[in-house]
């Protein structure tokens, strides 16, 4: 079995954030369904990004902010995502690495653009993504680095892959390198929309490769067509070794063997952005499993990170997750 030298492996579309402000005419005049994540072409990005206001320009991608995070907390993480080489694709690789990630997917030329997604934030705190994903479903088999998935404790997975065949293909193998290696294998369902597109082989995936599944509320009840939460969690309670299930205010439901753990949700005075929310709140849950603490305390780890995420505009923490949690005696 080969040496462990990471806890978290994460496989997901490498993005370029943008994120601004605005009122919810903007949202109107735009087209943009409010608390939304839409795929869009690269006119409708351009003419965005030229009518939006000031931007922050980070590495995003809901599986790159995870491993960030888990950085965060402390552990070692590393992202296989794929990117051109322009100045979006410098500005990824950059700001990842600087964030304590292992990033070493060689940039593709001559093709696609980086991807990037435009985040506007209204006053309520609530985020529209309007996503121009460019190269990065691009990721293929022979980019998927073998050695580094062995590596990872876990392999975390983000289910916006699914949109491309050549993507998905990635995925799988990766999924199938980390079965062999003994490694676990987590999968974040990304988005409802990502899930009714591919609903039937989520399905299948979840049942014969994923040890630990990530999703909200929206997400498990379209997986499994349920009216209501309690009935999708109950499905995802038999059909799963481990079912993370995030309810934003209402805080999380973690589901293991014959046990459920709920964890409350972090009380903050003010929510600015829940851009990234469930994305830290899976690098809390991951860094805690990969370093062998409780489930309760996996779950306390994430609503800690997603509390403080929701806290400031962007998908960053302001303050080390290591430092909360150590003063939080986490």
């Amino acid at each position: 079995m080969a040496e462990i030298l990471h806890d978290v492996v994460g496989i997901g579309n490498a993005i370029v954030d943008i994120i601004g402000r605005c009122k919810e005419d903007f949202l109107v005049r735009h087209g943009a369904p409010k608390g939304r994540m839409r795929l869009v072409d690269a006119e409708t990005v351009t003419t965005l990004y030229e009518d939006m206001g000031p931007g922050m320009e980070i590495s995003g991608g809901s599986v790159a902010n995870s491993m960030v995070g888990v950085a965060s907390f402390g552990g070692r993480a590393a992202f296989i995502g794929k990117v051109a080489d322009d100045e979006f694709g410098k500005i990824f690789a950059h700001d990842i690495r600087a964030a304590g990630v292992t990033f070493d997917t060689r940039p593709s030329s001559g093709g696609a653009p980086t991807a990037r997604s435009l985040i506007l934030v209204t006053p309520d705190g609530e985020r529209t993504m309007n996503t121009f994903l460019g190269v990065s479903p691009e990721l293929a088999q022979g980019e998927v680095d073998a050695d580094l998935i062995s590596s990872a404790r876990i392999a975390y997975l983000e289910g916006y892959l699914f949109d491309r065949p050549e993507a998905k293909a990635a995925f799988r193998q990766a999924a199938d390198i980390a079965y062999k290696a003994g490694r676990q294998v987590a999968l974040t369902l990304s988005d409802p929309f990502c899930v009714e597109r591919h609903r039937s082989e989520f399905v299948e995936f979840v049942r014969s490769r994923v040890d630990i599944l990530f999703a909200n509320e929206a997400e498990i009840i379209a997986l499994y067509q349920t009216h209501t939460f309690e009935e999708a969690a109950r499905i995802a309670r038999s059909a799963t070794k481990l079912a993370v299930l995030t309810r934003s205010a209402k805080g999380s439901v973690i589901f293991h063997g014959e046990n459920a753990t709920t964890i409350a949700a972090d009380r903050i005075k003010h929510v600015v952005d829940t851009t990234g929310a469930g994305d830290l709140y899976a690098a809390g849950f991951l860094y805690g499993l990969a370093a062998g603490k409780s489930i309760e305390t996996c779950g306390r780890l994430g609503s800690l990170a997603s509390a403080e995420i929701i806290s400031h505009i962007g998908a960053r923490p302001e303050t080390p997750l290591a430092k909360l949690a150590a003063a939080r005696g986490i």
